[in-house]
Protein backbone atom coordinates (compact mmCIF):
# COMPACT_ATOMS: atom_id res chain seq x y z
CA UNK A 1 0.00 0.00 0.00
CA UNK A 2 1.29 3.74 -0.67
CA UNK A 3 1.07 5.59 2.58
CA UNK A 4 1.66 9.54 2.74
CA UNK A 5 2.77 11.73 5.99
CA UNK A 6 0.44 14.68 6.42
CA UNK A 7 1.96 17.86 7.42
CA UNK A 8 1.46 19.57 10.90
CA UNK A 9 1.01 18.08 14.63
CA UNK A 10 -1.99 16.86 15.47
CA UNK A 11 -4.27 16.65 19.06
CA UNK A 12 -6.67 13.92 19.88
CA UNK A 13 -9.06 15.18 21.83
CA UNK A 14 -12.13 13.82 24.52
CA UNK A 15 -14.68 16.57 24.70
CA UNK A 16 -16.38 17.45 28.05
CA UNK A 17 -19.65 16.10 27.97
CA UNK A 18 -20.98 19.56 28.47
CA UNK A 19 -18.94 20.92 25.99
CA UNK A 20 -20.38 22.73 22.45
CA UNK A 21 -19.61 20.71 19.78
CA UNK A 22 -16.75 22.41 17.57
CA UNK A 23 -17.52 24.53 14.44
CA UNK A 24 -16.12 22.46 11.39
CA UNK A 25 -13.19 24.60 10.33
CA UNK A 26 -12.85 25.65 6.15
CA UNK A 27 -12.18 22.83 4.00
CA UNK A 28 -8.12 23.19 3.26
CA UNK A 29 -7.80 23.59 6.98
CA UNK A 30 -5.95 19.62 7.71
CA UNK A 31 -7.63 16.25 8.89
CA UNK A 32 -10.15 17.08 11.27
CA UNK A 33 -12.61 14.91 12.19
CA UNK A 34 -15.21 14.64 15.14
CA UNK A 35 -16.98 11.21 16.26
CA UNK A 36 -19.53 10.91 18.79
CA UNK A 37 -20.72 7.43 20.30
CA UNK A 38 -23.00 7.53 23.38
CA UNK A 39 -21.68 10.28 26.07
CA UNK A 40 -18.36 9.87 23.98
CA UNK A 41 -17.06 12.82 21.44
CA UNK A 42 -13.52 12.13 20.41
CA UNK A 43 -11.53 15.22 18.24
CA UNK A 44 -9.11 15.05 16.13
CA UNK A 45 -7.35 18.10 14.43
CA UNK A 46 -4.77 20.15 13.93
CA UNK A 47 -3.01 21.24 17.25
CA UNK A 48 -3.79 25.13 17.18
CA UNK A 49 -7.64 24.10 16.36
CA UNK A 50 -7.71 22.37 19.22
CA UNK A 51 -9.93 23.26 22.23
CA UNK A 52 -8.63 24.12 25.64
CA UNK A 53 -7.88 21.25 28.08
CA UNK A 54 -9.89 21.10 31.33
CA UNK A 55 -13.36 20.83 32.57
CA UNK A 56 -13.58 17.53 31.48
CA UNK A 57 -11.88 18.40 28.15
CA UNK A 58 -8.40 16.10 27.79
CA UNK A 59 -5.94 16.99 24.48
CA UNK A 60 -3.50 15.01 24.05
CA UNK A 61 -0.81 16.84 21.10
CA UNK A 62 1.86 15.69 19.36
CA UNK A 63 0.52 13.34 17.03
CA UNK A 64 1.00 12.58 13.15
CA UNK A 65 -1.03 11.06 10.53
CA UNK A 66 -0.57 8.48 7.99
CA UNK A 67 -2.75 8.35 5.18
CA UNK A 68 -3.47 5.76 2.79
CA UNK A 69 -3.57 6.43 -0.43
CA UNK A 70 -7.02 5.96 -1.85
CA UNK A 71 -9.85 5.46 -2.32
CA UNK A 72 -10.38 2.04 -1.23
CA UNK A 73 -12.75 -0.40 -2.16
CA UNK A 74 -14.84 -0.59 1.15
CA UNK A 75 -14.97 -4.87 0.40
CA UNK A 76 -11.07 -4.52 0.90
CA UNK A 77 -10.28 -6.86 4.00
CA UNK A 78 -6.63 -7.02 5.73
CA UNK A 79 -5.90 -3.16 5.25
CA UNK A 80 -5.40 -1.74 8.56
CA UNK A 81 -4.61 -5.17 9.68
CA UNK A 82 -1.24 -5.11 6.91
CA UNK A 83 -0.37 -1.71 8.30
CA UNK A 84 -0.76 -1.91 11.87
CA UNK A 85 1.01 -5.32 12.20
CA UNK A 86 4.65 -4.09 11.46
CA UNK A 87 3.57 -0.78 13.39
CA UNK A 88 3.18 -3.20 16.44
CA UNK A 89 5.96 -4.93 15.79
CA UNK A 90 8.39 -2.02 16.16
CA UNK A 91 6.03 -0.65 19.24
CA UNK A 92 4.71 2.25 18.06
CA UNK A 93 1.05 3.27 19.02
CA UNK A 94 -1.85 4.12 16.92
CA UNK A 95 -4.66 5.67 16.76
CA UNK A 96 -6.55 3.97 13.55
CA UNK A 97 -9.89 6.41 12.27
CA UNK A 98 -11.75 5.02 8.72
CA UNK A 99 -13.30 7.27 6.60
CA UNK A 100 -15.44 6.39 3.28
CA UNK A 101 -12.37 6.69 0.75
CA UNK A 102 -9.39 5.43 3.05
CA UNK A 103 -7.92 4.89 6.06
CA UNK A 104 -6.09 6.85 8.77
CA UNK A 105 -3.31 6.48 11.49
CA UNK A 106 -2.55 8.79 14.34
CA UNK A 107 0.92 7.89 15.55
CA UNK A 108 3.04 9.91 18.25
CA UNK A 109 4.99 12.60 16.01
CA UNK A 110 8.41 10.98 18.23
CA UNK A 111 7.69 7.98 16.63
CA UNK A 112 7.17 8.91 13.20
CA UNK A 113 10.43 7.64 11.97
CA UNK A 114 9.96 4.81 13.48
CA UNK A 115 6.78 4.14 12.14
CA UNK A 116 7.51 5.16 8.42
CA UNK A 117 10.54 2.72 9.10
CA UNK A 118 8.68 -0.56 9.79
CA UNK A 119 6.10 0.20 6.94
CA UNK A 120 9.08 0.67 4.32
CA UNK A 121 10.27 -2.80 5.65
CA UNK A 122 7.10 -4.51 5.29
CA UNK A 123 6.79 -3.43 1.62
CA UNK A 124 4.91 -0.35 1.72
CA UNK A 125 5.13 2.60 0.12
CA UNK A 126 5.43 6.15 1.44
CA UNK A 127 5.35 8.93 -0.93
Amino acid sequence: MKVRVLEGDYAVCRLADDADAPAVPPRGTGFWSLTEVGDERSLVCLEDLAPAAGTGTTVVPGWRILEVLGPLDLALTGVMAALSGPLARAGVPIFPIATHDTDWILVPGPQLEAAVGALRRAGHETV
